[in-house]
């Protein structure tokens, strides 16, 4: 399985997938960390992604090719993270035929009805759950 994990600004959210999904699986996942800038690239690279790149043009031309994109909901959201995610960006997210697994903080002014509020290791736990659920473990 090739999964893509989507972060910008400082790049904590992504850096925490990752290292979790490294606890959890080890190598048997490839890993593709995609930053909206250098800083959260480089982050998920130091918490074990197998390879990295940056920006706009990255992200575009990877959406496509993995199985699964994580990330928060803000990836699929034009402008988000402080507008470092491009319309464009936001668009090859959403249009992917890869899976996505969303995480929903509200950091980006979106509000999902249903949704328990909880502290983001909780939800990355739930990231954890839905990986091997996917791989039918």
């Amino acid at each position: 399985m090739r999964i893509a994990v989507i972060d910008g600004q400082g790049g904590g959210i992504g850096k925490a997938i990752v290292e979790k999904v490294r606890q959890c699986f080890g190598g048997e996942i490839e890993i593709i960390a995609l930053g909206t800038n250098s800083l959260a690239t480089s982050l998920m690279l130091k918490a074990g992604a197998n390879e990295g790149a940056t920006g706009e043009n990255a992200i575009v031309y990877n959406a496509s090719k993995v199985d699964m994109i994580l990330g928060s909901i803000g990836i699929i959201c034009a402008n988000s993270l402080l507008g470092e995610l491009t319309p464009l960006m936001a668009r090859a997210v959403a249009e992917s035929p890869a899976k996505k697994v969303l995480i929903p903080l509200n950091r980006c002014n979106i509000m999902i009805a249903g949704v328990e509020n909880k502290p983001l290791p909780h939800y990355i736990d739930d990231v954890i759950e839905i990986l091997k659920s996917q791989r039918g473990e």
